[in-house]
């Protein structure tokens, strides 16, 4: 199971892309494990993360969060699909990265 960590400014804003993101990986026979915190418990939140994805309202600390994150690799959701709540297009982002 690969652990993806989604951040946002406090993290309630992801929670309806998450839940399409789960349908998007479960009907892709991915085994995906998807939560969504606050850029603020980032430290705690990405423990034991494959990739940390953040919000596009937080692209702003992608350099802060790639020294928080060390090896894990972290990318900024694209702001179309995070407006759209493209849950699926955001999975096929993710099966690329990992």
């Amino acid at each position: 199971m690969k652990k993806i960590v989604l951040l946002c400014a406090a993290g309630m804003s992801t929670s309806l892309l998450v839940t399409k993101m789960v349908l998007a990986a479960e009907k892709h026979n991915l085994d995906y494990d998807i939560s969504a915190y606050s850029i603020s418990n980032a430290k705690e939140s990405i423990e034991g993360a494959d990739l940390v994805l953040l919000g596009p309202q937080v692209r702003y600390k992608l350099k802060e969060m790639q020294k928080v994150a060390g090896d894990i690799p972290v990318q900024v959701i694209d702001m179309v699909h995070y407006g759209m709540i493209d849950g699926e297009a955001i999975v096929k982002q993710i099966s690329i990265l990992l």
